[in-house]
């Protein structure tokens, strides 16, 4: 019998397809002790949401008063800059026609303005309060950090498989450019990748579907019973 492991970073507000990712696993690891780079932005700390009606990126600002690189579990929000009250202005723009703008506010709003500085800890709390809220269970979810995972790359996956007693990897189905199934297989892992099918649902005001966008847009559009629909595996 498979014991599947997934791993990812603890992304700002995620995709629904990260949200699957955790559903369809047994082990579900936030990589949160790998670094992220002084200059760049990632999923760490910005996503894609509907803004003046086209997909657009949503960014938190984080203190780079850093050498090089960092690890994520050790990056602060830049907190002088008043970015929570800019991404709900951001939400209230964008999102106040759809059908479940209020009803999600009441708890989403408390979970932007909680006052956590870290960067990895504020993330994780809102991925684990929203899978709360659709119904998905979270006890399986862990940090790398606490596994004390080794290697870089396809090793550092491998070993923290391994450490979680995991005999199959779950990674997501855009790995299959860059994933060493060779390792994997000398490692007497199973390999299986996510193939995840973005399921399309009605967007307030848009004439076209815009996919990949931070779960808050479904929640927005179709609530949590709607989401929750759409994860059921």
């Amino acid at each position: 019998m498979s014991k599947v492991v997934a791993i990812h970073q603890p992304n700002f507000f995620p995709w629904i397809g990260y949200f699957d990712k955790i559903a369809r696993s047994d082990v579900f690891i936030f990589l949160d002790h790998v670094q992220l780079p002084k200059t760049g932005g990632g999923w760490s700390n910005r996503v894609k949401m509907l803004v003046a009606g086209e997909a657009r990126w949503v960014t938190a600002p984080v203190r780079r008063a850093f050498h090089g690189v960092a690890p994520i579990n050790e990056i602060e929000w830049a907190d002088e800059q008043p970015w929570r009250a800019k991404l709900l202005k951001t939400l209230s723009a964008s999102y106040a026609k759809a059908p479940h703008y209020r009803d999600t506010m009441v708890w989403l709003e408390p979970l932007i303005l909680q006052p956590e500085g870290n960067l990895a800890r504020y993330n994780m709390t809102v991925i684990r309060a929203i899978a709360d809220r659709i119904g998905l269970s979270h006890e399986h979810c862990m940090t790398s950090s606490s596994l004390d995972g080794q290697g870089q790359a396809n090793e550092l996956l491998i070993d923290l498989t391994r450490k979680t007693g995991g005999n199959c990897y779950l990674c997501g189905g855009g790995a299959a450019g860059y994933q060493d199934d060779a390792a994997f297989a000398a490692a007497g892992l199973e390999l299986r990748y996510q193939c995840f099918a973005h399921p399309v649902y009605a967007q307030a005001g848009q004439p076209e579907f815009s996919p990949g966008l931070s779960i808050v847009d479904a929640l927005m559009n179709i609530g949590c019973g709607g989401v929750k629909g759409l994860l059921a595996v």
